[in-house]
């Protein structure tokens, strides 16, 4: 007995030395193990062998992640450093002595497949989840990760999302995502978007709630978790496919088309599944917001779609038709007007797109279609309950409606293949006109010297306004210094002052109109030809987001202009003196009808105009708030063999003025995108460009103060109490730091500006800023 008793006690022995000995290993991965492509051992398997960590075709390489594996295909579920381009054969995964678990390529690249201090092993497990151990903790696992899919048992937490694949064999993020937003919301969004309610095109209607989260439990029961005064439940969808007592696996998913699924996978023998949808978010593929890209519509019902292009559009990529559609014409439609080129309207029944129209006006349908065709800025005009709401290109979320009756009226070319002989014919037209107008010039000349010698002055001003009436598209009315005089009732209302001249509050036609009179004071003495010259070009331009030219005075040394008055003051005092901040949106917007506007002076009006002070005083709000910009064509315009110009007389504004004008360098339309870029940044801030009083010398130049805040990821600091989704405060932040850089080169266009501006394009990370020179 005595003998058994000192057996047992060694054996007791032995086994706690050896217990003691052996590394604290919770799972079957242990350190300095290693995957590759090649060898026998290309990924990691679950206990069950149902999911698979390790290394799975993309493309012409390998990308890593975590697998459902299965005939006739294996479904991934998990894809690491999802956007990084695939790798080759001789890529390894290595979970290192040190507890590290790195990607190593053949020429020496490495990076982190997940980023922990220290760790002791690895598993993966039969839930879909591949984690990492540090005495037996979990410290790293990838359910934290979401990419498209959430498996039983996993949940989506608050200020986390899914991000589709770009197909179902590249797991690259895709164009559409599903956040799980702090205000309660679960929402889908296309993901070049600003993630803006307008830009949602699903969501769960449970806003205003707390602690929410959306969760699938291994019974296939798909549900949001919502906290109000007690726990309560908010279900999508329970199970209904019984796969007869075999091993069940649930995800959702959401899917490639934007569409957000829940599929069952039922075991049925060792690598064979059978996939069921048990839920679908949606059942229409033309619900969701652009599927069918930039000026391209989607029609059709459930899973039998169709993507087409709007007529005189052909596809970007006709491979992938939902990659959206280009314009097959390279100039616009005022250009091709001007040429003599004709133009119809096509008609679309039922079509709905996102609407933002430039004119909203109570229009009979045939009126609509006439009104677009005569206006050479429409290119599309929607009519719908009795309104005509007219719109430029281009156009996104465009969808068939068989619930809404709209007609969309597109404008395109008639017979573009006529062009040369149009040409031919113009050549001729051309020569005979020059002949005509070198004679009406001449007899002009006489005529007016004889009105200067004996003809009083209002005589003179009303030739005058014929003449310009004549050369413009729109007429100017021209006004003697004395109506001006009575109309101000003698200059006594002031509504601020420029660079260069005064504004005065006037009333003309009887008092019945109120305008806005500026007093040129500081405009170069050329004489009346260029005077005239230069006010009939601005009297050309006309866009909303443009303050109107009405008319003129030109009285020897005595100089104004009379333009549309607009009440609600400038952008200036929205943005510093304003009781009310403007909401995020309402900013966002604003800086967008700016961009327009500059557009239009830049691309698309008579002749190219360099604005060269765009400030926030240089720009007015409407009746409406929109943003209309102010003192255009007022410097010298920029002809195609002038690409400087004098316009530094005009540039005084501190802050706002680009780096070349501060040397001999050629000034360009960059330089209006550095002033916008300046303006964007104070009106995401909603405070000046420069700033004395402030806590920091850092924060006394914005540009430099938002690269900063930038680079630390701090962005939040610039809106100090506002909350804004930090998606779009970045994307924001980074157009303006693109405009503001010091080499003109690497500004964007503002077609460009524009195109980030709506989310259409991705926005890479700006360089340094150069140190800012302030204009004393």
């Amino acid at each position: 007995m005595a003998l058994e008793s000192c057996l047992l006690l060694l054996i007791l022995f032995l086994l706690f030395v050896e217990t003691r000995t052996q590394p604290n290993q919770c799972g079957e991965i242990h350190l300095d193990s290693q995957l590759s492509p090649t060898s026998n051992l290309l990924s990691w398997l679950s206990p069950s062998g149902h999911f698979a960590f390790g290394f799975y075709p993309q493309g012409n390489g390998f990308a890593i992640g975590i697998w459902l594996i299965g005939q006739p295909d294996n479904t991934v579920v998990w894809t690491a450093n999802r956007d990084d381009p695939p790798v080759s054969s001789d890529a390894t995964i290595h979970f290192s002595k040190e507890g590290k678990l790195r990607l190593r390529t053949g020429q020496g690249y490495e990076k982190l497949i997940a980023n922990v201090s220290v760790s002791d092993s690895a598993s993966m497990l039969d839930s879909g989840n591949f984690v990492l151990y540090s005495d037996c903790n979990i410290i790293w696992q990838s359910i934290d990760f979401p990419t498209d899919t959430i498996l039983g048992g996993q949940s989506l937490t608050q200020s986390q999302e899914l991000v589709s694949s770009v197909s179902s064999s590249n797991h690259s993020s895709g164009r559409f995502l599903l956040r799980m937003q702090t205000d309660g919301n679960l929402v889908a969004y296309p993901r070049n978007s600003a993630a803006l309610p307008n830009d949602a095109y699903w969501a769960s209607d449970t806003a205003n709630n707390v602690g929410l989260n959306l969760s699938l439990n291994h019974q296939g029961h798909l549900f949001m978790n919502i906290y109000k005064s007690e726990p309560q439940v908010h279900s999508f969808a329970s199970s209904s496919y019984s796969c007869e007592n075999s091993t069940t696996i649930f995800r959702a998913t959401l899917d490639a088309d934007g569409i957000f699924r829940l599929y069952s996978h039922c075991f049925e023998s060792k690598t064979s599944w059978s996939v069921h949808v048990e839920w679908s978010a949606l059942n229409n593929q033309c619900d969701v917001y652009g599927f069918c890209d930039f000026n391209s519509y989607c029609s059709g019902t459930g899973t039998n779609y169709e993507c087409s292009c709007y007529p005189g559009f052909v596809f970007n990529d006709p491979n992938e038709k939902f990659s959206g559609c280009y314009r097959n014409a390279s100039e616009s439609f005022c250009a091709g007007s001007k040429e003599g080129r004709k133009y119809h309207v096509t008609g679309i029944e039922n079509l709905l797109f996102e609407r933002d129209p430039y004119s909203a006006q109570e229009l009979e349908e045939e009126k609509c279609r006439l009104s677009c065709l005569e206006d050479c800025h429409c290119d599309v005009a929607l009519f719908m309950d009795a309104k005509c709401e007219k719109y430029t290109f281009p156009i996104r979320y465009g969808r068939e409606s068989k619930t809404i009756k709209s007609t969309a009226f597109f404008k395109e070319e008639t017979n573009p293949g006529q062009k040369i002989i149009i040409d031919s014919k113009k050549s001729l037209i051309m020569f005979l006109a020059i002949i005509f107008c070198s004679i009406a010039i001449l007899c002009s000349g006489i005529a007016i010297s004889t009105f200067f010698v004996y003809r009083d002055r209002a005589f003179l001003y009303e030739k005058l306004s014929e003449i310009i009436s004549l050369t413009g598209e729109f007429t100017l009315q021209s006004f003697s210094y004395d109506e001006l005089e009575k109309a101000t009732d003698g200059f006594r209302e002031e509504l601020g002052r420029g660079s260069i001249g005064a504004v005065y509050k006037g009333k003309i036609n009887g008092g019945e109109k109120t305008v806005a009179i500026k007093r040129l004071e500081k405009v170069l003495d050329r004489g009346e030809k260029n005077f005239q010259a230069e006010i009939t070009i601005i009297g050309q331009t006309y866009h909303r987001n443009l303050v109107r030219l009405l008319g003129f005075c030109f009285d020897h040394s005595r100089r104004f202009l009379v333009y549309e008055y607009l009440k609600n003051g400038t952008l200036a005092d929205l943005l510093f003196t304003a009781e009310r901040r403007p909401v995020w949106k309402e900013r966002m917007r604003i800086a967008l009808d700016i961009a327009r506007g500059i557009l239009y002076l830049h691309e698309e009006c008579v002749a190219c105009i360099i604005h060269g002070n765009i400030t926030p005083q240089n720009i007015l709000m409407d009746d409406s708030w929109i943003a209309k910009i102010s003192d255009f064509g007022l410097s010298k315009l920029l002809y195609p063999d002038k690409v400087r110009s004098s316009m530094a007389l005009l540039s005084h504004s501190r802050g706002h003025l680009a780096p070349e004008w501060q040397n001999t360098a050629l000034i360009s339309i960059k330089a209006d995108i550095y002033s916008f870029g300046v303006v964007l940044l104070e009106i995401i801030c909603c405070r000046s460009s420069i700033k004395a009083d402030v806590s920091t010398e850092d924060e006394m130049i914005l540009s430099r103060w938002a690269y900063q805040c930038f680079v630390a990821g701090q962005l939040d600091m610039l809106l100090k109490d506002e909350h804004v989704e930090y998606e779009s405060l970045e994307r924001m932040v980074k157009i303006g730091l693109w405009c503001v850089q010091s080499d003109p080169a690497l500004r964007p266009s503002i077609k460009n500006v524009i195109l980030m501006l709506e989310g259409s394009e991705d926005i890479p990370n700006p360089p340094s800023l150069a140190p800012v020179l302030i204009t004393p």
